[in-house]
């Protein structure tokens, strides 16, 4: 790894890294949070993944969460959201909805995106060994939130990989990514026609599969311009309800899908995520 960036903040280190990911064969950036908790020992940590055309400093610069982690002692990793570089494939109309800056957290399987956009494993895999050996973390207490495509990501990934994530939680996630314009373009292109191939990536599937029944907690803006066409928050709502799951889904009245949003609550989604670790 080489540091590219380091900040003192709320008495702990925000923390900047460059690496190179051989789960998707080019140099990717993540930036790490460490609460001043850290000096004396391991401490949880959440992880986020953030949204369409999102680097790793979005979240960062913009949603205010040091202040609460390191209240709360946690430490927060955020990765970019797709692999980048020379050679990287990217939308070949130039489209922000799909390529760089729109990995979606799945593991391609089609050409030419197979041989770089396998975002589940190196956010899973790669980036959760690189963190837990290099970082003064306790992996054994790993959370994981996003935004948008990123909360997509995050539950997904939250109920598939199996013992590795104590809680989960998402912003305006994307819950269908199967019947929403964003999610067809994307899981068309990466994982091909077979629908049973999505399904192993779309939330609101996946919520009636799991057994592991782990606390989720969502929130969603009623003003968000993507409400009703990209986001559809009641189909996670729908089969929570079929299948028992305890989801937690909050609307929140007059907020749109911007950072005011999540700064707007994210001190009490790292209070729910300390309370689970």
């Amino acid at each position: 790894m080489q540091k590219i960036a380091e900040n003192r903040c709320f008495g702990g280190r925000q923390l900047r890294y460059s690496h190179s990911s051989s789960a998707l064969g080019c140099d990717m950036n993540f930036s790490i949070y460490l609460p001043p908790q850290a000096e004396r020992g391991r401490v949880p940590v959440l992880y986020w993944l953030s949204g369409l055309t999102c680097t790793d400093e979005n979240f960062v610069t913009k949603a205010g969460a040091q202040r609460y982690a390191a209240e709360h002692g946690l430490a927060i990793v955020a990765p970019d959201t797709s692999p980048r570089g020379e050679g990287v494939p990217d939308d070949p109309e130039g489209a922000w909805d799909f390529g760089l800056g729109a990995g979606f957290y799945v593991n391609a399987t089609q050409e030419p995106w197979a041989a770089h956009y396998n975002m589940r494993d190196y956010v899973v895999s790669e980036l959760f060994t690189l963190v837990g050996a290099n970082f003064p973390v306790d992996s054994a207490r790993a959370a994981i939130s996003g935004h948008s495509m990123g909360g997509h990501g995050a539950i997904t990934i939250a109920l598939t990989a199996s013992g590795r994530f104590r809680s989960v939680s998402a912003f305006a996630p994307i819950s269908s990514p199967m019947r929403c314009p964003w999610g067809r373009k994307a899981l068309a292109a990466y994982l091909g026609d077979e629908i049973r191939e999505w399904e192993n990536y779309d939330s609101s599937v996946l919520l009636g599969r799991d057994t592991e029944q782990l606390p989720l907690l969502v929130d969603q803006g009623d003003a968000d311009d993507f409400l009703d066409e990209q986001l559809k928050p009641h189909l996670l709502q729908q089969a929570a309800d079929s299948s028992g799951y305890p989801l937690q889904l909050r609307m929140q009245t007059g907020y749109d899908h911007s950072y005011f949003f999540i700064a707007s609550f994210i001190g009490e989604h790292i209070a729910f995520h300390a309370a689970n670790l």
